[in-house]
């Protein structure tokens, strides 16, 4: 906290009432807000409140807002007991490379306070010139709401800077304390009591506990076993490639705690916060479950060195299978109690733990430089050149094989995640776990290494321990190394060899027999296994407590609770405990032991790749302050992980690989509602950048045409069908943009927008929509869709086809617009058509269903819905569910380049549509209506579109009926001008101001086009009635002599009383192609 200045309540409100000689502002009481002295000298403790009068001199007016919190009672921040000192108190209490956190360096008091850094005209006029209430960059601008670190402050925010002389600051209720902002609310949440915490530093923190999880049993009971097999050379070999494994997760480890602040959870915390909350749910819960279990197998391992000690000296209590479950449980309980006590007593244990450990290996070291004669027969020579060229090479026997010596070795290479794993509880986690982890791999390294060369160069591989194997007379065919030193083991390669007991390759207590006092051999066993079953003890319950506080497993939200100073998981400590427990009692170890290697090893492999994965996504986030890390090497290093599990036992990788990938496929599936900035997110950005780029630089080609639709949904629920009917052509083919235009004044529309962006766009998703929303603000809607049409999309991801839904009450809304109404609907009716010719632009008008429904009135009884309506209602909500084995009727009556076709087969191919069939209605002569039906179906078999009937129509010039002719001229009767009766003056004067009408003259000029339309109504009604969706050209008007009303008339006619119909016109460029 270094560097920080103190808090608003460190200097109380007497204080400053000295210094200026009047209060400083309002009281609490009066207003939200508080206004405290800040002193800008040199840095003071909470309890120097007397100083204040000279803190105001040297403030020379700087001065700071506080929000007051209601919820903090009487309390004010300006009172020392309300306030906090953030760096003004003494840090901590360095012990040995603790650190004891204060309350106020490590949580700023009971209650949170938000506060605003401002200035009087005497600061900033002195340092810019001018007066402002802009921030000046600092730390608590950047923290968490629920950081436990410090006090959140607020910055003015651009709004407030652009109104700052219209409003009164902090008007949208930022830090209004009645409210409440959801920021306060997290941080109320999130205030555990943290006087006296302890923390650890790096030495007792990773450092311990990593060299103690490192060296195990192994580094006691099989190494010598190890070299005798695998000879010095390899051994060395099999030691360096393990530690080739660790390291490299070391340095992954290093740059992921070191690229930010790092909270508890250990390698789930990393994982999670790097590769996202998929990755790290699955692995957080095995990686806690294998936790749970070594406990089990650090404890049988305790308990089998505890009953053989027993067992020679015949004081059995039961048999050897019982007695390791009682002793395993006795430890196990013992061991659960210490850690319970608290991190103190169990690091305070873990040290006494690593002083009998270092004496061990100590006591064997000064072994080797005092070779007793009674150790010579059972191979124990000291140092001797001889020896050590004989062990050099490997000698395997009992069908062992480098690879299995490996993955009996590999095991004791596991631990260093040891110290990350208590992340939360380290007083500097990123200056902490690189130094710790990396120097406990160096150090326990060297021990192995040393250990395998001494052994290696002192005892025999094998020897029968018998005394009179001494060698009197010189033997010609003895060329070991013992007969040189004038033992005689050649016996041990005879068919009885089965009476040599000692000798690296016989006796796992080869270090016992070196050692100088071969007790504290077995009290360096008993040090290796306990703290290893103390660390994991610990470890298993701190990640299951992260892994339910972000609530991943709904399931386990119970074990997120936490105790105490140091919010311990007790609950989760009972659950390691009956787990380990459970496993105790089975003892049978065996079989679990390398599962539990590969569960570690694939959080290992995680680490390493989340590396290369957060550095291959380039995020700007990714920023670690430990440098020596390389994304290749990381890589190689998850590579290299995943073969060792392989190594190890081959169907316990198998068997990992299974329940990972489970855990992570439910995970994908259940969406936990997090976002964490995981380099998946950047990843997949970078992804869809690079291949828009480069999608943008590929020219169009008539065979990947896609529909990629701008709809003008409005809000995307409020068209249900329009938005289904098109999901149903452009899912996973092309794409699909919601637009919707804001109307009103603009600071509330822009407000509108973005509150809309996320709310849509996560609507969308929900909906398993595959599309994007793209809201804009304009004076009226001609406007808005008209930047839409010009803005919407990105490179070659640009919308080529605007679909719109058929307005039911366009005539009420144009009829509406002679008052010049403000919301501006009339412009709906009319779409600018010149697109089509300026632009590449395939424009689909749809009259979808959904636009045309009524909304049906809650009382039912008094307005029943008519046939038509009723079946338009039904039709709203049919794009939504499976279609039946019915027709996509397409009337392609203009040849638009193909879009008019190419839709109803995109339709087709769709799970819901796969069961209907196209059946294409084209225009033609009488007598050519099998010429025409044969060209038409040679054209379709060259598409390759399926189809099941073509019906060439050969009466569509015919003239409509009467009734029908009738009906249309009373539709439009309302809109006409009738510009014959009345005065030129008068007529042109209507004209002008309503463009839209229709003219005698022009109604006379389209009568032909008119009763096309009609007839197309009577045609359809008679071919297509029981058609699930009709596509069909879209009509088009010659821009400027087609006024808007006969336009839309000529829709609605063409569309009255049909099932849902989608006009489409292309914009006669190809969009088919029969070529290859």
């Amino acid at each position: 906290m270094e560097g920080k200045e103190p808090a608003a309540g460190s200097t109380g409100d007497e204080g400053a009432k000295d210094a200026l000689g009047k209060p400083l502002g309002p009281t609490p009481s009066q207003s939200r807000f508080q206004v405290d002295l800040v002193a800008e000298g040199p840095r003071k403790s909470c309890g120097d409140i007397g100083a204040a009068s000279k803190g105001g001199e040297e403030a020379k007016g700087r001065f700071r807002v506080n929000f007051v919190d209601p919820s903090a009672g009487s309390e004010s921040p300006g009172e020392p007991g309300g306030g906090s000192s953030e760096g003004g108190n003494v840090s901590g209490v360095q012990n040995g490379g603790d650190t004891v956190m204060s309350e106020g360096s490590l949580h700023s008091g009971g209650h949170h306070h938000y506060y605003y850094d401002t200035h009087t005209n005497t600061y900033y006029l002195r340092t810019f010139g001018h007066n402002t209430m802009d921030a000046v960059p600092r730390i608590d601008h950047y923290r968490h709401t629920a950081a436990d670190l410090g006090e959140k402050l607020l910055r003015p925010s651009l709004a407030e800077l652009h109104d700052e002389l219209d409003k009164e600051p902090f008007e949208d209720g930022y830090a209004n304390g009645e409210e409440g902002t959801p920021a306060g609310d997290a941080a109320a949440a999130y205030t555990p009591d943290s006087k006296g915490v302890v923390k650890f530093g790096w030495i007792k923190g990773v450092l311990v506990r990593c060299m103690l999880n490192i060296w195990g049993v192994m580094l006691f009971i099989r190494l010598s076993w190890i070299v005798g097999q695998a000879g010095i050379g390899l051994s060395v070999l099999v030691i360096g490639m393990a530690t080739v494994v660790t390291t490299i997760t070391g340095l992954s480890t290093s740059a992921i705690a070191t690229n930010g602040f790092v909270r508890g959870g250990g390698a789930y915390y990393l994982i999670s916060r790097s590769l996202g909350p998929e990755f790290g749910g699955a692995i957080g819960l095995i990686f806690a479950f294998a936790n749970a279990v070594a406990v089990a197998m650090y404890v049988v391992g305790f308990a089998e060195t505890v009953v053989e000690l027993l067992k020679e000296n015949g004081t059995l209590m039961i048999d050897e299978m019982n007695d390791i479950r009682i002793i395993g449980a006795i430890t196990v309980v013992i061991l659960l109690g210490i850690s319970i006590a608290g991190m103190e007593w169990e690091a305070k244990a873990q040290i006494v733990l690593l002083v009998i450990l270092i004496l061990a290996i100590g006591d064997f070291v000064i072994g080797t430089f005092i070779p007793l004669d009674s150790k010579k027969p059972k191979g124990f020579f000291g140092y001797n050149a001889e020896i050590f060229m004989e062990n050099f090479g490997p000698d395997f026997r009992q069908e062992e094989t480098f690879f299995s010596v490996f993955a009996i070795f590999f095991p004791a290479a596991t631990g260093i995640l040891a110290g990350a794993n208590i992340s939360g509880d380290l007083a500097d986690p990123q200056s902490a776990i690189p130094k710790g982890t990396l120097l406990a791999i160096l150090i326990t390294t060297l021990v192995y290494v040393g250990i395998a060369v001494s052994v290696g160069s002192c005892v025999v591989r094998d020897a029968t321990g018998n005394v009179n194997d001494t060698i009197v007379n010189e033997l010609t065919n003895c060329t070991a190394a013992a007969c040189k030193l004038n033992y005689d083991f050649s016996s041990c390669h005879s068919q009885a060899g089965a009476e040599c007991h000692y000798g690296l390759m016989n006796n796992f207590q080869v270090m016992s027999m070196v050692s100088g006092f071969a007790p504290l051999i077995s009290a360096g066993i008993f040090s290796a296994t306990l703290s290893s079953a103390l660390a994991s003890l610990v470890s298993a319950p701190k990640i299951f407590q992260a892994l339910c506080k972000d609530n991943i497993y709904p399931g386990f939200q119970m074990f997120a609770k936490g105790y105490g100073k140091n919010n311990e998981p007790l609950r989760g400590y009972i659950l390691t405990f009956l787990i380990a427990l459970g496993f105790i009692l089975i003892a049978e170890l065996n079989v679990i032991a390398p599962i539990i290697s590969n569960f570690f090893l694939a959080s290992y492999a995680l680490i390493n790749f989340s590396v290369f994965h957060a550095s291959l996504a380039k995020s700007p986030g990714w920023r670690p302050a430990f440098k020596y890390y390389n994304m290749w090497i990381s890589l190689i290093g998850a590579i290299l992980c995943c073969i060792v599990m392989f190594v190890i036992n081959w169907w316990a990788a198998l068997l990992t690989y299974v329940i990972v990938l489970g855990l992570y496929i439910y995970v994908t599936y259940k969406k936990p509602d997090v976002n964490w900035g995981s380099s998946t997110q950047a990843l997949t950005y970078l992804n869809a950048l690079q291949h828009s780029i480069r999608l943008s630089g590929v020219e169009d080609h008539v065979k990947n045409f896609r529909p990629q639709c701008l709809i003008m949904t409005g809000a995307p629920n409020a068209r249900p069908a329009l938005l289904h009917l098109v999901h149903a052509f452009t899912k996973n083919v092309g794409l699909m943009i919601c637009g919707h235009v804001h109307m009103g004044p603009r600071r509330q529309a822009m407000k509108e927008l973005s509150t809309d962006l996320a709310k849509y766009q996560r609507w969308l998703i929900k909906n398993k929509m595959k599309a994007f929303y793209a809201p804009v603000h304009a004076e009226d809607l001609r406007d808005g869709g008209q930047y839409l049409m010009q803005a919407a999309g990105l490179g070659r991801m640009r919308p080529n086809t605007l679909v719109v839904g058929f307005k039911k009450n366009w005539r009420q809304d144009l009829l509406s617009s002679q008052e010049k109404s403000p919301c501006a609907k009339d412009v709906i009716v009319k779409v600018d058509y010149s697109k089509k010719s300026e632009t590449d632009t395939s424009i689909a008008f749809a009259p979808s269903s959904s636009e045309r429904t009524p909304t049906p009135r809650k009382d039912s009884k008094s307005s029943p819905l008519n046939l038509a309506d009723q079946r338009l209602l039904d039709a709203s909500s049919q794009f939504q569910k499976k279609q039946g084995k019915s027709n996509i009727d397409v009337w392609w009556l203009f040849d638009d380049g193909g879009l008019t076709l190419l839709i109803p087969y995109l339709i087709t191919t769709k799970k819901k549509w796969k069961d209907c069939k196209i059946r294409v209605f084209i225009g033609g002569k009488i007598n050519r209506i099998d010429h025409d039906r044969r060209a038409m179906a040679t054209l379709l078999s060259k598409f390759r579109i399926d189809f099941s009937d073509i019906m060439v129509l050969g009466d569509i010039n015919t003239k409509p009926k009467k009734e029908n002719i009738a009906a249309f001229e009373e539709m439009i009767e309302p809109f006409r001008l009738h510009e014959d009766d009345k005065e030129q003056e008068v007529a042109d004067k209507m004209k002008e101001d309503e463009p839209w009408r229709i003219t005698d003259n022009e109604l006379e000029l389209y009568k032909t086009k008119t009763y096309r339309q009609i007839r197309l109504n009577e045609l359809l009604k008679e071919h297509s009635s029981t058609a699930n969706i009709i596509v069909m050209s879209l009509p088009v008007a010659r821009k400027g002599a087609v006024s808007s009303a006969l336009y839309m008339a000529w829709l609605e006619a063409l569309s009255k009383d049909l099932p849902p119909i989608l006009l489409v016109r292309g914009n006669h460029q190809s969009v088919l192609t029969f070529y290859s």
